[in-house]
């Protein structure tokens, strides 16, 4: 699938998991756990991250392609779509162009409307704009404990390995040629008016939609997902977890597994 890597595990309905920026699949891997024996659980690693090969086209639209290419390379016809954080506008995207796609869309903490990059990522944003932030990642790269929390601090309550964050999402990312300068293309591709432009038919779309926000998250307010819940026709309720930070479905999956099947319903 043109250099897509994939997790693929279980048997039953599919739900298909989405990361942001940074990250992976392996961000889904204890909310995987939890439903891999009743489901079929597929993350996609999005271009560039993980396993995946990165691409000329690193937008929020070309990622949504990228998650269309897998669902037609393994035939999966309806999916309920799970995002989190930049993953979250790819899957605002996708749905609005697959809405036959989805029985169902959760979203967490992530990009919405003009919040797209949040301002509290700017710096990170400008740094790549200047071409500084790929060496200067990779001169700490062996020192996981500083480039976790710098790179992770905010997003999680605790990091409790920093060597395992930075292997699992950073060095993918900066061990494939030219992966640096590839992440600094990304993250400036990164632009709120691909968002502001599918509103129009977020406001039509009416896919059983659940919001799950963590409350302590200093990239994505709280506001945003009443902003998704006054704007998508499709959101049935708006769950706050109370604390959580960007990157809880990882830390906290436990208290995010419940309501996905609540609201997906037992197969």
């Amino acid at each position: 699938m043109n250099g897509i890597h994939y997790v693929d595990v279980g048997d039953g309905p599919v739900s298909l998991f989405v990361h942001g920026v940074g990250t992976s699949s392996y961000l889904w891997r204890h909310v995987i756990d939890a439903f891999r024996g009743e489901r079929r659980c597929v993350a996609i690693d999005l271009p560039l991250h993980g396993g995946s090969a990165p691409r000329d086209d690193l937008s929020i639209p070309a990622m949504a392609e990228a998650v269309e290419e897998l669902c037609d390379g393994l035939g999966l016809a309806e999916v309920d779509l799970v995002a989190n954080d930049t993953g979250g506008a790819v899957a605002q995207v996708f749905a609005v162009r697959h809405r036959e796609r989805l029985r169902t869309l959760t979203l967490t903490n992530c990009d919405v409307h003009t919040n797209t990059p949040p301002e509290a990522f700017r710096s990170t944003v400008e740094l790549a704009a200047r071409g500084e932030l790929a060496a200067l990642t990779a001169a700490v790269l062996e020192r996981p404990e500083l480039l976790a929390r710098t790179a992770f601090g905010e997003g999680y309550e605790r990091i409790g390995d920093p060597a395992e964050l930075v292997d699992a999402y950073l060095r993918p990312i900066l061990d494939k040629p030219g992966g640096g300068r590839a992440l600094e293309r990304m993250l400036t591709a990164i632009d709120a008016k691909h968002l502001v432009a599918i509103e129009p038919q977020l406001t039509v779309l009416t896919v059983p939609t659940l919001v799950v926000w963590g409350t302590g998250d200093v990239f994505f307010d709280v506001r945003w997902a009443r902003w998704l819940r006054d704007t998508i026709p499709g959101v049935k309720e708006v769950v706050e977890i109370e604390g959580g930070r960007l990157f809880f479905p990882d830390e906290r999956a436990g208290e995010l597994v419940p309501h996905l099947r609540r609201f997906w319903g037992r197969p």
